[in-house]
């Protein structure tokens, strides 16, 4: 087992074994590297993976907020840019690098604003594949990266998207141009809508927008996507 607190310069959480042959890094909401975000890695690292969560507000102390306060989550998301993110996710594959993981080994998996982040890991060549669970900023830029619709001629590896249609946060119409702006690449991508989905479809901690069968089929199509696009190291 890794360090988990300050592998990458900065704490993360680690789940799986280093003799893995691929690694997955996992993108926290706005609430923090959490209990659930950490059972997410857990689940995936019981698949065989060795997974990495970056404490994405490190800067701040690494808070966790709680899902009925996102009033508090959003000063801390405020402060994320561009360029910190690029510096956070780079530590990141670097730190895997260190054990032997490299882009054609690591993907990324990101869930609400970590969803925004792995569509922008998707575009730095330094993962293998991606997957955007009801990321935000479709239409409208966020953190200082452009709106997915035109991040999408940057992508660099196969992408899957994952979004609800009842997402007030995200229209189906956006999610319908991003899928026209990503259905126009060379790389593949695929997006899947969930007519039950709200935001937070995956996250059984949020029960007013918990879906099961959304959660576990969009887990299995993210396990099936991986195995097909990476390679082991």
């Amino acid at each position: 087992m890794i360090d988990s607190t300050a592998s990458a310069g900065f704490p993360l959480y680690a789940s799986g074994s280093t003799s893995a042959q691929r690694a997955i890094i996992v993108l926290q909401e706005a609430f923090g590297v959490n209990d659930h975000i950490r059972g997410v890695a857990d689940l995936f690292a019981d698949e065989g993976y060795l997974c990495v969560a970056p404490q994405l507000f490190h800067r701040d102390g690494s808070p966790e907020v709680p899902y009925d306060d996102f009033t508090s989550a959003m000063p801390f998301m405020a402060k994320l840019t561009k360029q910190g993110l690029t510096n956070d996710l780079n530590a990141t594959t670097d730190f895997l690098a260190t054990l032997g993981f490299h882009a054609p080994n690591i993907a990324a998996v990101g869930f609400c604003m970590g969803g925004t982040v792995s569509f922008f890991a998707a575009t730095l060549g330094t993962v293998g594949a991606a997957a955007s669970f009801y990321g935000g900023g479709v239409a409208t830029g966020r953190f200082g990266i452009p709106p997915l619709i035109e991040l999408a001629a940057d992508l660099q590896c196969p992408w899957l998207g994952l979004y609800g249609d009842l997402d007030q946060s995200i229209p189906v119409e956006h999610v319908e141009a991003l899928r026209a702006a990503t259905d126009a690449l060379s790389v593949t991508t695929q997006i899947v809508r969930y007519r039950e989905g709200k935001h937070g479809f995956h996250c059984d901690a949020r029960p007013d927008s918990f879906n099961e069968a959304a959660a576990m089929d969009a887990r299995a199509r993210t396990l099936t996507f991986f195995a097909e696009h990476l390679r082991d190291k």
